[in-house]
C-alpha cells in the first residue's frame, strides 16, 4: 500500500482528494493536517510515499514544509497544490526540492497522474506555469545561453538550482565552501543574475536539470 498524506486547511478539499485517492485500492491517505506544522510532524511521524502539500497554509507554507521534509532525508515526495498561476512560486518550489506542483483547478483530472509521476520519483508540473516559464525565456532579449561556463562552475549552478547550499554543494564535489562561494560567484557574474531564483531559471533554460 503507498501512503499519502494531505495537507490543507481546508476540510472540503481535504475530502475531495480524499475521495479521488481512495479510488485506487492499493493506495491509502496515513495521515491530514491542517497546518504547516502539523503536516511536518506527521511526515516525519508516518514518512509517507507522497505528501500533498497546500502552498498557502497556516503556521508554515507548503514550501517550508518541502524544505523540512527535505532536511529531514526523507524519501517523501512533495506534491504542492496552489490556486496561484505564478511561475515564480514553481521556481521557489524547485529551489526547495519539490518535484510535483499542480494547479487546485486542475486536480481533479490531474492528481492520480500527478501521483503516479512521484511515486515513480519521476517529476510533475502543472502544464501552464512551464508555458509562461517557456514565454519568459523567449521574450529574454538578452540571451545568455552564448556564455561559457566552465564544468566546475555548471556543477556548482546545477546543484544550487537543485536546492543544494554552499556547504553541501562542497561536500558533494569534494570543495570548500569557500571554493563553491567562488565558483558561485563567477558563475552568477557571467551570467549576470543577481539571485539563487534566476540561476534556477538558467539551470532549467539550458538543461542542467531537468522538469
Amino acid at each position: 500500500m503507498k501512503q499519502i498524506l494531505i495537507a490543507d486547511d481546508h476540510e472540503v478539499v481535504r475530502s475531495g482528494l480524499r475521495a479521488i485517492i481512495e479510488t485506487r485500492a492499493d493506495w491509502i491517505v496515513s495521515g491530514e493536517a491542517i497546518d504547516g506544522r502539523e503536516a511536518v510532524a506527521l511526515a516525519l511521524k508516518m514518512k509517507p510515499d507522497v505528501a500533498i502539500v497546500d502552498y498557502s497554509m497556516p503556521v508554515m507554507n507548503g514550501l517550508e514544509v518541502s524544505r523540512r521534509i527535505r532536511l529531514h532525508h526523507l524519501h517523501t515526495e512533495v506534491l504542492i497544490l496552489t490556486m496561484h498561476e505564478r511561475e515564480d512560486i514553481l521556481t521557489e518550489a524547485l529551489l526547495a526540492g519539490v518535484r510535483g506542483f499542480l494547479l487546485k483547478s486542475d486536480a481533479r483530472s490531474h492528481l492520480i497522474a500527478a501521483i503516479e509521476a512521484l511515486l515513480d520519483h519521476r517529476p510533475y508540473f502543472t502544464s501552464i506555469l512551464l508555458e509562461k516559464l517557456l514565454h519568459e525565456y523567449q521574450s529574454n532579449k538578452k540571451d545568455k545561453s552564448e556564455v561559457l561556463l566552465s564544468s566546475r562552475e555548471q556543477s556548482v549552478v546545477q546543484l544550487v538550482a537543485e536546492g543544494h547550499t554552499n556547504k553541501s554543494v562542497g561536500a558533494v564535489l569534494n570543495l570548500s565552501v569557500k571554493t563553491v562561494e567562488t565558483h558561485r560567484a563567477s558563475a552568477m557574474r557571467k551570467l549576470n543574475v543577481s539571485s539563487t531564483a534566476e540561476l534556477v531559471r538558467y539551470a532549467i533554460r539550458t538543461k542542467l536539470i531537468g522538469l
